[in-house]
């Protein structure tokens, strides 16, 4: 049986003499973070805004007056004043195209744009995951700038803490667990759920007193063979819409595991460490989310679906082009884009970073930058962190 394989005008096919079944090969990407419970919805999102951008505002918590009533004293009682606040989120449409040669389908029998349509569903939820992970990472880069650089001019304090003020921006929104694993060896003192009680510090520092009854922790499969190999893991598993998750701990930490690339590259790590704040140690990231933490909406595009043919190509043999057309916002509960509002958001961009004082268009990785009241993409604008949602925990 001989096979073709260089047929020109069809060489992205393999031809035999004698066909059999035609299958497709089962993809196996990174497992998506875009069908879990940290992506939510958020009504306030307008995706109609005739810009790049769009805004949303919220009345801010009270921070009351009170007074003493006297009656000797006849001076007016201070007032409780109320406030405003708002933030930018960002647009992004995506695109995805192919081309056929229509008179491949003579020698081939295949038409050549049937995978393409046949697997859109998978090729959009790669981008979308994609896209959130990005996000993820960049909401990690502002909070690292935070607390180990000076952002905003104000000298970086390190990460949360169990005593640190949560309204006080100057503590980066992660932990930073440093030299330690995040599954310790076992030792006559240091066994059971004590050997990860880094995940449950990391937790109890980031939310305090307001630390909700679960969470979704994201982690490598190298961290999940950690957790397996010191019998963590649940017995019982937690069903979540269509989503059944392996838990921790009782069900505190709902467990994704994807290997998708979480933590900084090393040149990000030590450009941060050039920061006048405090350096970050542990070099590997997982992420603690809350449910809902990101907000995607889908934007209506128009011709999300287009054909295009040409007739005359090919010596008259005639192409077919198709693209497929789509887009979303992702926004990251209590943050602020600041980053470029004359484009539509990239992967890349949701990670970058700018001096404060500068122009969004000025947008570059944090290793072309010097790191002097420098800020990323993402700005936090809630008044305190225990209203976020994504806990970067940095670990070996």
């Amino acid at each position: 049986m001989s096979v073709v394989d260089d047929l020109t005008g069809a060489s992205n096919y393999v031809l035999q003499e004698t066909l059999g079944m035609l299958a497709d090969e089962e993809y196996t990407t990174a497992k998506k973070l875009s069908s879990t419970g940290i992506v939510g919805t958020n009504s306030d999102i307008d995706t109609e805004t005739e810009t790049f951008m769009g805004q949303l505002k919220w009345e801010k918590p009270l921070n009351p007056t009170i007074n003493v009533a006297s009656l000797t004293d006849d001076t007016d009682g201070s007032y409780t004043t109320t406030a405003q606040n708002y933030l930018k989120y960002i647009k992004t449409v995506r695109t995805h195209g192919a081309e056929k040669v229509n008179m491949q389908k003579v020698v081939t029998q295949v038409d050549g744009l049937a995978k393409i349509g046949r697997d859109f569903a998978t090729t959009r939820s790669l981008d979308e995951h994609n896209a959130i992970l990005a996000v993820l990472k960049g909401v990690a880069m502002s909070e690292a700038l935070n607390g180990c650089a000076a952002g905003s001019g104000a000298t970086g304090l390190g990460g949360q803490t169990f005593d640190n003020d949560p309204e006080d921006q100057k503590y980066g929104f992660y932990v930073d667990l440093g030299a330690n694993k995040i599954v310790t060896a076992t030792t006559a003192t240091n066994a059971g759920a004590a050997r990860a009680e880094g995940f449950l510090n990391a937790f109890g520092m980031a939310y305090k007193d307001y630390e909700p009854a679960y969470a979704y922790l994201v982690v490598s499969p190298k961290v999940m063979a950690s957790l397996r190999s010191a019998n963590l893991v649940d017995q019982d598993r937690v069903v979540d819409g269509n989503v059944e998750f392996q838990t921790i701990f009782d069900g505190k930490f709902r467990l994704i595991t994807t290997r998708a690339k979480q933590s900084f590259a090393t040149a990000d790590l030590t450009k941060l460490n050039t920061g006048a704040g405090v350096d970050l140690v542990g070099t590997e990231t997982s992420f603690i989310v809350l449910p809902g933490a990101l907000a995607m909406e889908n934007l209506t595009v128009p011709e999300d679906v287009e054909i295009t043919r040409r007739g005359a190509a090919y010596k008259g043999g005639g192409v077919t082009d198709i693209w497929y057309r789509w887009g979303y916002v992702v926004q990251p509960a209590g943050y602020d884009w600041v980053g470029s509002d004359s484009e539509f958001a990239s992967d890349a961009s949701y990670g970058f970073v700018k001096e404060d004082d500068e122009d969004a268009g000025l947008l570059s990785a944090v290793t072309s930058i010097t790191l002097d009241a420098t800020v990323g993409t993402w700005g936090r604008k809630a008044t305190s962190a225990l209203s976020l949602g994504i806990l970067p925990v940095f670990h070996k």
